[in-house]
C-alpha cells in the first residue's frame, strides 16, 4: 500500500528557445486535498494565480506537507539528446532528489510521462494536470519556475522578449530571430527555417 503519492508534470515542451522543467510534487496519503481546492492545470491560471498558488504550495512545502523536487534540462541537451531522452532523464532526477521508496509510492504521471519501472503504482493520466490536484500542483510549480528563468534570460538578451512570450515561437519572437540570429539559449533543432 503506496505511503506516499506524487505527482509529475513538465512545461516547455515545445518552446523554440529555453529548457524543459519538470516537477515531481510529493503528498503523504493522509494529505488532506482540501489544501488544494480550486487548483487547476497551470495553463488554466492567469500569471498571478499561478504566483499566488506557488506561493500557497511552497508554504505548505515549509510546513512539511508537500515536498516537491525539479528539473530543468537547456536548450543544449534537448538538441544533442532528443526531448524524449531528456524528459526520461529528468523524470529519474526529481524521483531521486525525492529519496522515495518505490514500493511505497504511487506516481500519478501527466499525458506521455512515465517514470522509472521500479516505480510498479504508476499511472498516466491524459490531461492529468486537469484531473489530478497534485498534478496541477506540480505543473504550477513547474511553470513559475521556468518562466522566472526565461525573464531572467530576457534580462541577458533584451531583443528577444523572452519575458513575454518564454521562448514559445510567436510572431514576435520569430522576427526576432531573422533579426539578430539565435541565441544559445534556442534549441537549434526546434528551428528549421
Amino acid at each position: 500500500m503506496p505511503i506516499y503519492l506524487v505527482g509529475i508534470d513538465e512545461v516547455g515542451r515545445g518552446p523554440l528557445a529555453g529548457p524543459i522543467t519538470l516537477c515531481a510534487l510529493c503528498v503523504k496519503n493522509d494529505f488532506d486535498f482540501v489544501n488544494f481546492a480550486g487548483i487547476k492545470d497551470s495553463k488554466k491560471l492567469s500569471p498571478q494565480k499561478r504566483e499566488e498558488w506557488f506561493e500557497k504550495i511552497s508554504k505548505l512545502c515549509t510546513d512539511g506537507q508537500v515536498s516537491f523536487a525539479l528539473s530543468s534540462v537547456d536548450a543544449d541537451e534537448i538538441d544533442s539528446m532528443g526531448l524524449t531522452h531528456c524528459i526520461k532523464k529528468a523524470i529519474r532526477n526529481i524521483l531521486s532528489e525525492l529519496k522515495l521508496d518505490p514500493q511505497k509510492t504511487e506516481v500519478r504521471l501527466d499525458g506521455s510521462l512515465y517514470a522509472p519501472k521500479e516505480f510498479i503504482f504508476q499511472k498516466t493520466i491524459i490531461k492529468g494536470d486537469e484531473k489530478e490536484p497534485v498534478i496541477s500542483a506540480a505543473s504550477i510549480v513547474a511553470k513559475v519556475t521556468r518562466d522566472k528563468m526565461m525573464v531572467k534570460f530576457a534580462e541577458k538578451y533584451p531583443e528577444y522578449g523572452f519575458e513575454k512570450h518564454k521562448g514559445y515561437g510567436t510572431p514576435m519572437h520569430q522576427k526576432a530571430i531573422r533579426a539578430y540570429g539565435l541565441t544559445p539559449i534556442h534549441r537549434r533543432s526546434f528551428i528549421k527555417n
